[in-house]
């Protein structure tokens, strides 16, 4: 994998797979997050399919759900299709709470 983002305790790698999140992302870091996973998206084939993992992310945070939501609207843009999204047990709750469970490919709990 390599290594897209690094700030604190954050941390965003890509691989084959698609994208993975570690840490507790908060609205500090969400920009530049969504950037950097952005541009990466940008570069990918339309038509392949990823993985977006934030089973890492341990902290309910929505800025976490933003980075996510930008980043299916993302891939929406470039072509790409999002199969699967995985999520820690505390984004897992905070996605059911806001009911975005439904709109998203969900993998269920890390």
């Amino acid at each position: 994998m390599s290594r897209l983002f690094e700030r604190s305790d954050v941390r965003l790698e890509a691989g084959p797979q698609g994208l993975a999140v570690s840490g507790d992302v908060d609205f500090e870091v969400a920009a530049p997050l969504v950037e950097a996973g952005s541009a990466w998206l940008n570069e990918q084939p339309a038509g392949a399919c990823l993985v977006l993992d934030l089973g890492g992310v341990e902290q309910v945070s929505s800025a976490a759900l933003s980075v996510l939501l930008e980043w299916t609207r993302q891939a929406r843009t470039a072509g790409v299709e999002i199969r699967q999204v995985r999520l820690s047990a505390p984004l897992a709750r905070l996605t059911q709470v806001a009911g975005l469970d439904e709109l998203l490919p969900l993998s269920g709990e890390a």
